[in-house]
């Protein structure tokens, strides 16, 4: 024996560190590893999560699948003002598409069901440049967004709508809507499509052509007095014939005053006057004579003239008339025809003959001074717009575009 202890104390009589030590380092390890293995699995898959966290951060940092594709291309110039605008969406679906011209005006238009495409709802106007915004989504909501810009054609040659009645007027119930154009149009319903006429109260409205240059509209019946009417022409940039376009873009508003109807009756001599559903006056005529009878049917007054002249060589009567001083004339007709002050025939006349070469002439004064003449009277209550029914005359009724009076066509015949 060498006199080493072989019991837990070392000599003089104090524990052996060795084991003591081994004893207490064993716990903190386990510590230790129970601490990694929480802190690795947070609270019970905390490395699916960080997966999930990076497919979402590829998801967000990958392009969108959408393309948006823009007709005419970017920086196209003298495009067409119809039928080449077109926005389309491949592998996505289209969500907003803006066009706009230099002064923010926005082209309206419709994204077609499902968001595949996108085209505006009416023309372009030309020698326009337009901007255009698009933005299209995928499936996984991703966007894609296109901008471009484009200048539609500059005209070579044009056509201008010269409309009737003037902005601002007041005017008779039997007004219609008329428009003349300058050319002779071959599309008849592109410049249709141009034109909106409403009215306030709204009733229907409807337009017929009179050969290629010239457009009425007009009611079923007679406006109601008091309605408002807007006529908006859109016409810059409509091809009315090949290679031919309007240009004008306007505004125009009138109002429908009283109503006031006259009937004339040719066998009787006589015209009564109906204001507003009442009969104000009876006042003795002068119509046609057997051989240059007035026309019948329902007339538009178109024009007035304190006074004018009438010269029988205009409306193919040769010499037979030339008076430089017609008073209170009211024109009902393109080929002449008039309700008018008559100076030069006998008090007796009216009401008892008729003498006229085909107008409807009622007593007055040379130079039209009296106030007092029936004649007078008449032109001092009448507007343009007002009607002047003939009846009971040996002449057949007049045509509908001789002067403002499609009222002699029936309703079923107007919208053909």
């Amino acid at each position: 024996m060498n006199g080493r202890p072989i019991s837990g104390t070392s000599a003089g009589g104090r524990p052996a560190r060795g084991p003591w030590r081994a004893g207490r380092g064993l716990p903190a390890l386990l510590l230790g590893t129970l601490l990694l293995v929480t802190a690795c699995g947070g609270s019970g898959g905390g490395s699916g999560d960080k997966a999930k966290q990076g497919a979402a951060k590829e998801a967000e940092s990958t392009a969108s699948q959408a393309v948006v594709t823009v007709s005419p291309k970017d920086g196209a110039e003298s495009v067409a003002t119809s039928d080449a605008l077109k926005v389309t969406a491949d592998k996505g679906r289209l969500t907003s598409v803006t066009v706009k011209d230099a002064k923010g005006n926005e082209v309206p238009g419709r994204i077609a069901v499902g968001g595949a495409g996108w085209q505006p709802l009416q023309h372009l106007p030309a020698a326009t440049r337009f901007k255009v915004h698009a933005v299209a989504k995928d499936a996984k909501g991703r966007e894609s967004a296109k901008d471009t810009s484009f200048t539609t054609l500059v005209p070579k040659n044009t056509f201008v709508a010269q409309y009737t009645p003037e902005d601002g007027s007041t005017v008779g119930v039997g007004m219609p809507v008329s428009i003349h154009f300058t050319r002779g149009i071959t599309h008849p319903a592109d410049v249709e499509d141009a034109i909106k006429v409403t009215a306030d109260p709204a009733v229907p409205v409807e337009g017929h052509w009179f050969g290629n240059d010239r457009l009425d509209i007009r009611p079923e019946k007679y406006w109601a007095a008091g309605t408002k009417v807007t006529v908006k022409l859109n016409l810059d940039g409509v091809e009315g014939r090949p290679g031919v376009y309007g240009k004008q873009t306007r505004t125009v508003k009138f109002t429908v005053g009283r109503s006031m109807v006259s009937t004339v009756d040719a066998d009787k001599h006589t015209m009564k006057v109906v204001k507003d559903g009442k009969l104000i006056r009876t006042i003795p005529i002068s119509a046609g004579a057997p051989a240059t009878t007035t026309y019948n049917g329902q007339m538009v007054i178109s024009e007035k003239y304190a006074v004018t002249r009438m010269n029988g060589a205009t409306v193919g009567f040769g010499g037979e008339y030339d008076i430089k001083d017609v008073p209170h004339a009211m024109r009902l007709s393109d080929s002449g025809t008039f309700v008018h002050g008559n100076y030069w025939a006998g008090t007796s006349t009216f009401g008892a003959a008729n003498t006229s070469h085909g107008c409807v002439g009622l007593h007055d004064v040379r130079g039209g001074w009296s106030k007092e003449t029936p004649a007078a009277w008449y032109y001092n209550r009448s507007i343009v717009g007002d009607v002047v029914i003939v009846k009971n005359s040996h002449d057949r009724t007049i045509q509908p575009d001789n002067g403002l009076n499609g009222w002699n066509m029936s309703w079923a015949d107007w919208k053909k």
